[in-house]
């Protein structure tokens, strides 16, 4: 899971590149990156850490040009290094800046094509650059001095032919333009907005549109499955859907816990649906525990807020802010290494023992993955003195691994892979445990947008909406990504980025 920004405008663009950067950070924290164009040549800066540290002065008054993209990363496969920060470039054709939010399922096949066929080189192991060479490629053999807007359309018209999974992309043609395009399926979200100034219309891509809020860009419209769009260098906009056949069947995981609340997504608002998940999962309570023995209604900060102020609101309990979040320590979820995450949830974490002390607690997250985060606030909130704890997850049992880009890639380092409801409750020591059904989730989603043909719901009930999944890849998963093989990779990575001096930024 990454962010994505592509700008067109009549200045630099670098500047509110960085600050949708910003905004999107809730989506990476590994990496981040900014190319631009100007005068027929790129700029570029990417690194491994925050946009804030990433990003100096000297590097922005270098970042020159009207147009660009910028890239927050999510380390998906559990690999980190600067040899993985994006956007990706490619000298031939043109020369392309790509940046990649996803993950692409075939991309082992796409790898031999690409060097015995496509006769390519790969310079890592990252299934963003397969993508970008693979774009490259198809744009390649047509053979055009100056490439159009129906180039680019067709390019993308062949990717979507050979790649499979869940994928959005932003990109840059060196003197052309920005081009940005989603996977048929829709599964990875990407929006389009617009914004006039004295010079003109200008266009921003972003895989929220609460970036485009804080720039002042009016959301158009989210990229269709399958669409493609361009932006040529004067501003005109074209558009085509490039996919035979398309579907919109969005991540419902985006909605339970990476997106903003202040997102809208495929005409969905992220916040209205997580007041949902509170409303739906605060009946299933009062039908499963109709003597409510709950004192206190708690959330896990931040995703699960919504969800509990609803349910605390529907059941007439007492809703209380008893975690305090320390806001230097990023989303343990997402970073790389069981003992790093295990570390940074006291150091992220810290109890009012008031609120805790002689109450059954009601504690709420949005999803319970691998158990690490829950067990130990448990554990907290036994420590500050509560007398019984009670946990409620607004996702359903997360049981099956991802493969669309959400670092769930291992089921034995799921808790609740092959367990039931009772025995994750033994595990993470609380004192009853509930689950969101599925149903009731989709249903909180589909009330947003009932014009969604579904939504990819894969974690929840392994069923994969591309139909490329079967036991052999999800084996090789796990021998790939397992905490064990990633730590393993991000060694190799950083030590191999050291060696062969991998960076020239701006």
């Amino acid at each position: 899971m990454c962010g994505l920004v592509g700008m067109v405008a009549k200045s630099d663009v670098a500047p509110e590149i960085y600050d949708a950067l910003t905004v999107l950070q809730h989506r990476g924290q590994d990496a981040a990156g900014i190319v631009t164009c100007g005068g027929g040549r790129f700029s570029q800066r990417k690194a491994e850490g925050l946009v804030r540290d990433v990003f100096r002065q000297d590097h922005m008054q270098r970042l020159k040009g009207p147009i660009g993209i910028g890239h927050v990363r999510y380390p998906t496969a559990g690999s980190s290094g600067i040899a993985l920060a994006q956007p990706f470039y490619v000298n031939s054709p043109y020369g392309i800046a790509l940046a990649h939010n996803g993950n692409l399922t075939n991309s082992e096949q796409l790898t031999q094509e690409i060097f015995q066929d496509d006769l390519r080189h790969l310079n890592t192991d990252s299934d963003s650059e397969v993508l970008l060479n693979i774009f490259a490629h198809e744009l390649q053999t047509l053979g055009k001095l100056n490439p159009c807007a129906d180039d680019i359309f067709t390019a993308v018209e062949a990717v979507h032919r050979r790649c499979r999974g869940g994928y959005a992309v932003v990109g840059l043609l060196v003197n052309y333009g920005v081009f940005g395009f989603r996977d048929p399926s829709g599964i990875r979200p990407l929006v389009i907005g617009t914004r006039q100034t004295e010079a003109g219309q200008e266009y921003m891509i972003a895989s929220e549109s609460v970036a485009l809020d804080v720039l002042g860009f009016t959301l158009l419209d989210d990229v269709a499955p399958g669409e493609a769009i361009f932006i040529d260098e004067e501003g005109e906009l074209h558009r085509r859907r490039c996919a035979a056949h398309a579907s919109l069947r969005p991540c419902i995981f985006e909605h339970v816990y990476f997106a903003r609340p202040d997102s809208l997504m495929d005409g969905i608002s992220i916040y209205k649906t997580r007041m949902r998940q509170g409303e739906a999962l605060a009946k299933k309570i009062r039908r499963l525990r109709p003597e409510l023995d709950i004192d206190v209604i708690i959330p896990i900060p931040d995703t699960s807020r919504i969800a509990a102020q609803s349910m605390a609101f529907e059941l007439n309990i007492k809703f209380r802010e008893g975690l305090m979040k320390n806001r230097y320590i990023g989303r343990t979820f997402i970073m790389p290494g069981q003992n790093q995450r295990k570390k940074s949830v006291r150091q992220k974490l810290n109890p009012v023992p008031l609120e805790f002390s002689g109450k059954n607690v009601m504690l709420v997250d949005d999803s319970i993955v691998r158990g690490t985060t829950c067990r130990q606030i448990i554990e907290m909130a036994r420590e500050a003195g509560a007398a019984n704890v009670y946990f409620a997850s607004a996702a359903p049992p997360v049981r099956y691994p991802n493969v669309y880009g959400i670092d769930m890639p291992s089921a034995s380092e799921l808790i609740a892979h092959n367990r039931s409801v009772e025995e994750v409750c033994e595990l993470i020591g609380a004192d009853w445990l509930v689950y969101q059904d599925l149903d009731d989730l989709v249903h909180c989603s589909l009330e947003g947008n009932p014009h969604v043909d579904g939504f990819d719901c894969s974690v929840f009930n392994g069923e994969y909406i591309t139909g490329d999944i079967d036991q052999n890849y999800l084996d090789r998963v796990e021998l790939l990504r397992n905490d064990e093989a990633q730590h393993e990779r991000r060694v190799q990575l950083q030590t191999d980025g050291a060696v062969v001096g991998l960076y020239n930024d701006a």
